[in-house]
């Protein structure tokens, strides 16, 4: 195996490195973030670093970067305090990674790729029409980063919409049928293919299961 240090990091060439780190860390999540401001200009942004923090209540957070410039969806988030995550699928991959462009804030993304918005529920943020999950979030707080600026901005879930068809008995949203995107790096995306699913797992004796008394 190829091995990098610390100091080998540092010297490194700056888009070699980004690829390379943003890589190592795994399969990420591939989500649409959509927003709008106060005077009403939406914005809709692709985030791979939407992460579960827990169920009850549920709370998602993904990572902003440092606000040294202008970020128009932590703009907007902060000054609405709403927001919209949806999922990115095989049909829209170069439209969602062209939401990577840095355009203006009066700009909206939606009208610079076939991306549609989709208003309901009273939820002032756009949500990505056709999107398989779609969630309405409420921003609860910020948390910086202090070791490199970013932050890490936490919200909850005020309303969950799924595909019937990819929604099981048990609760589990199955993304694999609905050919939910993931990434590796910043753009390599793909499709999940094969899945398995395992039963909730006890402590072993040996090589055997501890018997239920």
């Amino acid at each position: 195996m190829r091995s990098f240090t610390k100091y080998d990091l540092k010297e490194m060439e700056r888009l070699y490195k980004i690829n390379l780190i943003n890589s190592a860390s795994g399969f990420k999540s591939a989500n649409l973030i959509g927003s709008i401001s106060k005077s009403g200009n939406g914005n809709v942004a692709i985030f791979s670093s939407v992460i579960h923090l827990g169920s009850d209540p549920a709370l998602l957070g993904f990572v902003s970067r440092p606000v040294s410039v202008r970020r128009n969806t932590y703009d907007n988030i902060k000054e609405t305090g709403v927001y919209t995550i949806n999922h990115i699928y095989e049909d829209i991959i170069e439209d969602a990674h062209h939401t990577s462009a840095k355009y203006d804030a009066s700009i909206s993304e939606f009208t610079m790729t076939d991306l549609s918005e989709e208003f309901k529920s009273g939820c002032q943020a756009p949500f990505v029409k056709g999107a398989p999950v779609q969630m309405k979030m409420k921003f609860l707080e910020e948390v910086k980063l202090n070791l490199n600026g970013t932050l890490m901005i936490i919200g909850e879930i005020q309303e969950l919409f799924v595909d019937q068809d990819i929604l099981k008995d048990d609760g589990l949203i199955n993304l694999t049928e609905a050919k939910v995107v993931a990434l590796n790096g910043l753009d390599h995306y793909t499709i999940p293919q094969s899945e398995k699913r395992l039963p909730y797992q006890r402590p072993k004796i040996s090589n055997q299961l501890i018997k239920e008394t």
